[in-house]
């Protein structure tokens, strides 16, 4: 293939053994005589989107030839311990290879997005600056090659993960990450999810060209769509230009955009114990569910592995604090309360999770939060054995469900795979 390669299969799909050749034919034309390669691969909350698998055979193939190091994009979450690792990579490369990011320290500041253009992305309702700066290591010269790998799916902040997202989030700072997610915030959740292009995606991709072009990046992206039931891995773009960013989004598109007749009543969601542990992610459930909620609806969140809020702990304090009220409350809260102003990403993450009075949300852990801590943020609570009696896993499929008793009810069984919207409200 001539690169870039952007390989398709919908029909019988990708195979392990058909990825691997994709990735030989990317190493020989990108990796062939590199020395020293650094890989960015997300973290264990990303374990479905086959990252790990292409990370660990990039390794395995070029470790005789070359330093391979891998540094995670954890954002804001912590470092992954040994046992993600070796279930996301394997148990096979030395734990030295993995480096961790810390986005409130290990950040090198480069330049900022203007105010100026910060007002116009968000219509006037930002006037601040944004600092574009990733963690210091990728600046280290002696980098030959770096492979940003991830999934390109639906994303409630940036309209569609990943791309230079990976970058300047995933090993990005706390400025960036502050003010990328309150832009999107202020502009509007419904008017940026399972879009190509954004306002945080324009800000995003502006600060990378401006002053991160020159560094040896290519990107390793991957779309997967469901396959009789099951995840299936569709597509793999490999480039370093907004054409690979494009087609694969125009993929995802196609098939992790769910486009309901008809909204949902009561949506039950299912959240991985492994990958879910704080309702930083778990309100994935919320997110990718809000446009396809009736009014006065409930979404159901089964999530037998949440233990706390925030990935990070200070900002887990913040939700705490301030809970998931609605838009115009925390609004507020960040004019009235510098603790908050100076975090913005949570309070984006409030305006997030809230939803303004309009559905309920129903969380249900097993015995990691307690009854008083849910409700404390503003949501009800029901404990996930006592809510799967009611709706046993094994019963529901994807999608419409009409139990015994005639009640109709939607399931996803992993929110972070898709969008589900109604037709009427995704166009609007």
């Amino acid at each position: 293939m001539t690169y870039p390669i952007h390989h398709v299969d919908t029909d019988k799909t990708i195979s392990d053994e058909g990825l691997k050749s994709i990735i030989d034919d990317f190493i020989a034309q990108k990796a062939k005589n590199a020395k020293k390669i650094l890989i960015l691969p997300p973290d264990i909350t990303r374990f479905y989107s086959k990252a790990g698998f292409i990370s660990a055979y990039i390794y395995h193939q070029l470790k005789d030839q070359a330093d391979v190091f891998f540094l995670p994009a954890l954002g804001t979450h912590e470092p992954m311990s040994h046992g993600e690792i070796d279930s996301m990579f394997g148990d096979d490369i030395p734990k030295d290879r993995f480096l961790p990011h810390f986005w409130r320290t290990d950040v090198e500041v480069l330049g900022e997005i203007s105010s100026q253009r910060m007002a116009e992305l968000s219509e006037n309702k930002l006037d601040c600056t944004m600092q574009i700066g990733v963690n210091k290591l990728l600046l280290d010269k002696s980098w030959e090659l770096i492979i940003s790998v991830g999934q390109i799916v639906p994303h409630e902040v940036i309209g569609m993960a990943n791309y230079t997202k990976n970058i300047l989030v995933g090993v990005g700072g706390e400025d960036t990450i502050h003010k990328s997610h309150y832009l999107g915030a202020v502009y509007g959740m419904e008017r940026i999810m399972g879009r190509t292009y954004t306002p945080v995606r324009k800000a995003l991709n502006q600060g990378f060209d401006e002053f991160l072009r020159d560094l040896p990046i290519e990107y390793i992206l991957t779309v997967l769509g469901k396959k009789q039931n099951k995840l299936a891995l569709q597509g793999v773009y490999c480039g370093n230009q907004d054409e690979t960013y494009e087609a694969a989004c125009e993929l995802s598109q196609q098939l992790n955009l769910n486009l309901l007749d008809k909204p949902i009543k009561k949506a039950i969601v299912y959240l991985e114990p492994a990958e879910f542990k704080t309702t930083w992610l778990g309100n994935k459930s919320i997110y990718r569910t809000r446009m396809a909620m009736a009014d006065d609806g409930e979404l159901i969140v089964l999530a037998p592995g949440l233990h706390r809020f925030g990935e990070d702990m200070a900002i887990d304090k913040l939700i705490r604090t301030y809970g998931y009220k609605t838009t115009d409350e925390t609004l507020a809260a960040v004019r009235d309360n510098p603790e908050l102003a100076s975090n913005l990403s949570a309070a984006a993450h409030l305006i997030h999770g809230t939803t303004n009075d309009r559905f309920k949300v129903t969380y249900c852990p097993s015995d990691g939060l307690t009854k008083e801590e849910v409700e404390s943020v503003n949501y009800q609570y029901c404990h996930y054995d006592e809510m799967v009696k009611r709706y046993p896993l094994e019963k529901l499929t994807n999608g419409w469900n009409t139990l015994d008793d005639g009640e109709e009810v939607f399931y996803v069984s992993n929110p972070a795979l898709g969008l589900w919207a109604t037709a009427e409200n995704f166009n609007q």
